[in-house]
This record gives structure tokens, C-alpha cells and sequence, in this order.
């Protein structure tokens, strides 16, 4: 039987992350502790778990078919690997960053200065195409304290918060791509393991459109009901039942959480009563 062998990091957030949406996928992972790969129980898939850094080179090989992974990785290391979906996780920047003290006044005083990063690839190609020479100094894990000792004049490197650059006394000055977490699909996946993806696809793309939706339902007088419908559109249309009261309807609709606080402020003008907002779990179109 063809199983799905899917990596995700091996610790830290994006490992949490990546198994809670596996989870919320009805996926469960009979894993044991400090086990590097692990079945799953009721899905055809195995789950390997990996350093971050290794696993674009597992994707191109093969070893995996396919991965939860940063999209800051596959920028640097994977332009063979496809991105099957955004995750909306996990997000972050890539940034050039200087001292604090710095007088920064555009990307032109990066010419002939000297960046520490672990992004020598996704660096030169942005510097490049700006027309910027600059010394890259490549830099394994800590490239913020670069500045502090003297050996950079600025680093490229991940920026979720930014409290760690004012930690180190140092300010965000380009922003050369936004990043989060994406299921990604080695090349050499087969169409039969490719199968089993695309249905693990689907059940992640249900669990996110539950994620980036809210489920409302409220009470309005009758002559509103044209004017919520023109806010609460749904998937369709709006349920409508009739209350006991005479005159008064409930509704039942979807809205989408970026614009819900916006929404629920132009119901309550129109009108609307006793409206109950519930999350989704999944959302299938």
C-alpha cells in the first residue's frame, strides 16, 4: 500500500504548528518520544521529522513527498519544489537590517558593505537586481550579533517581531519578501502518492477556509432582511428561518474573519438583534 511521507521541522513552532493542522485534518500521528519518523493511524502517511535547513534537499531528492515547510527556505534552497498551498502560519520577513545608529537612507548604502546571513542566495539575487555589490559573509544561526563584533556592516536574515534586531541594537530597513509556512510536493512525487496529497490537500484547505471564516447567526425584522443579506452573502445566500414572532426572522451566514468586526458593526446599524458568532471548524465549498 503507497503511503504519503510528509516532513515537517523537528522542533519548535513551526513543528507544533504543522502537527496541530495535520490534527485538525483528523490526522492522528501515533508518535513516540524522540521518534524521528511515525505512522499515521488512520491516514495512508508517514511523518518524518527533520531539521529545517535539510529538508528541501530530502524534497529534491525524493526521500520525502512532501513537507510543511518556510517558504524562506524554498526561496534559498528550493526552486524545484512546488508550493501546493499557504498555511497562514508561522509568518514572517526576510530583511536587511543595520545598526540602529545607522543613517539609513536607501538600499544604495549597501554598495561594498559587508552582510552576514544564512540567505546567501535569496540575498545576492535581491541585491543583484537592485544593482548592489556588497561582501556576503555566510553566517549559520546567530547572524544578529554579525554588527556587534565587527564583522558586518548589516545582516539578511528572518524577522518575525523584530524584538530580537532591538535586542541587538539593530533596525529593519528592507523587507525583501514575506514569508509563512506552505505544503510543499517534491518533483519526483509519483501519481499515485501524488493522489494521497491532493487529498490531504483537500482536507487542509477545508480546515483553513474554516480558520478564515465565521459562522453568525442573528435575528432581524423582515423589511431588514434585503439590507443584511447585502452584508452577510454567505457561500451562497443566507439561511432565512421564520421566529415565533410574527415579523422576525433568523439568519444563518458565513463572514469572513478579516472583515467581521467591520460586518457586525453594519449589522447592529441595519438592525440585526441577538447576533451569535461561532468559529468553523472545517469549510467545505
Amino acid at each position: 500500500m503507497k503511503v504519503l511521507k510528509i516532513a515537517v521541522q523537528k522542533s519548535g513552532r513551526l513543528n507544533q504548528e504543522s502537527l496541530k493542522i495535520l490534527k485538525d485534518c483528523g490526522i492522528s500521528i501515533d508518535n513516540g518520544r524522540d521518534q524521528l519518523k511515525a505512522p499515521a493511524k488512520n491516514f495512508p502517511l508517514e511523518i518524518y521529522y527533520l531539521r529545517n535547513g535539510d529538508i528541501p534537499q530530502y524534497l529534491k531528492d525524493g526521500v520525502v513527498d512532501c513537507a510543511i515547510i518556510g517558504e524562506n527556505l524554498l526561496v534559498e534552497n528550493g526552486n524545484e519544489i512546488t508550493v501546493k498551498e499557504k498555511l497562514g502560519f508561522s509568518k514572517c520577513r526576510v530583511s536587511l537590517a543595520v545598526s540602529k545608529f545607522f543613517e539609513y537612507d536607501s538600499i544604495k548604502d549597501f554598495e561594498g558593505k559587508r552582510i552576514a546571513t544564512s540567505y546567501p542566495n535569496t540575498t545576492q539575487k535581491y541585491l543583484t537586481e537592485k544593482g548592489i555589490t556588497a561582501d556576503l559573509h555566510i553566517i549559520n544561526g546567530s547572524v544578529e550579533i554579525a554588527p556587534n563584533i565587527g564583522l558586518a556592516d548589516g545582516i539578511c536574515d528572518i524577522v518575525s517581531s523584530g524584538s530580537t534586531l532591538f535586542k541587538n541594537n539593530l533596525k529593519e530597513v528592507e523587507v525583501i519578501f514575506e514569508s509563512e509556512a506552505v505544503l510543499a510536493a517534491s518533483p519526483l512525487i509519483s501519481n499515485k502518492v501524488n493522489q494521497l496529497l491532493e487529498k490531504l490537500l483537500f482536507r487542509i484547505q477545508s480546515v483553513l477556509k474554516g480558520r478564515d471564516n465565521r459562522y453568525v447567526l442573528l435575528n432581524t425584522p423582515n423589511d431588514k432582511i434585503e439590507a443584511i443579506t447585502k452584508l452577510l452573502p454567505g457561500m451562497k445566500s443566507p439561511t432565512i428561518l421564520p421566529l415565533l414572532k410574527e415579523g422576525w426572522s433568523s439568519m444563518h451566514s458565513v463572514v469572513n474573519q478579516e472583515e467581521f468586526w467591520e460586518v457586525i458593526e453594519e449589522l447592529k446599524a441595519v438592525g440585526a438583534e441577538g447576533i451569535l458568532v461561532c468559529p468553523i471548524e472545517k469549510m467545505i465549498a
